[in-house]
């Protein structure tokens, strides 16, 4: 089962997404939040796989809740609601960890295949707003060091990259590659090192927006 936690300050739309979900046979929505401060309490205490976080709510908005539970648990999935397309939040909520974004007049069946997609590693993450979102990831960076747009990437590395983006594990990769999954993390540790980047989300950000 896939344990969803909604938080949004209206109780319509947490009613509304509770019950969606929960005619999902692989879905089970184990709690809801109205803020993001109690959003923070109950991801810490019930672990979820995934969770719906509103951007603009009360107490604590949905940008700083994402930035304090992925700070303890780093691998849940944030999918981040709104009902405009607000850039800048977006951006900040993306660059603490979100998983990406959706609106909140999208069709169910987009949120649910959401929902499955995100625990798979894939962004939700349009092309505009993915330039911006490492234009904010860099700017510390390009302080430092001169952007090197020539990446020089080996054929190989191109073809590893290329699903990376895509969202695909190290599994998926040496499966459709015909390679080890030793072999591809050979392959992903040099990629990193060439791109100056560790993490797999901002590596497949930055590789997205430069190839």
């Amino acid at each position: 089962m896939i344990k969803v936690l909604i938080a949004d300050d209206q109780t319509l739309m947490r009613d509304g997404l509770k019950t969606i979900l929960d005619l999902e046979d692989d879905i089970e929505v184990i709690a809801t939040a109205e803020n993001g401060e109690i959003a923070f309490k109950r991801a810490s205490e019930l672990n979820p796989d995934v969770i719906l976080m509103d951007i603009r709510m009360p107490i604590m908005n949905g940008v700083d809740s994402v930035k304090k539970i992925k700070s303890i648990l780093p691998k849940v999935s944030v999918i981040m609601l709104t009902t405009f397309d607000d850039d800048e939040y977006i951006i900040e909520a993306l660059s603490n960890g979100a998983s990406g974004y959706l609106l909140k007049d999208m069709p169910a069946e987009k949120l649910i295949e959401a929902i499955r997609d995100s625990l798979k590693g894939q962004l939700f993450i349009p092309t505009n707003i993915a330039a911006k979102l490492i234009s904010r990831l860099y700017e510390k960076e390009t302080s430092k060091k001169t952007f090197k747009k020539d990446l020089d990437l080996s054929e190989r590395e191109l073809q590893v990259s290329s699903l990376l983006i895509e969202g695909y594990n190290n599994k998926q990769i040496s499966s459709k590659l015909f390679i080890s999954e030793g072999t591809v993390k050979n392959y992903i540790s040099n990629i990193y090192s060439k791109i100056g980047i560790s993490d797999r989300t901002k590596a497949a950000l930055f590789l997205k927006a430069n190839l």
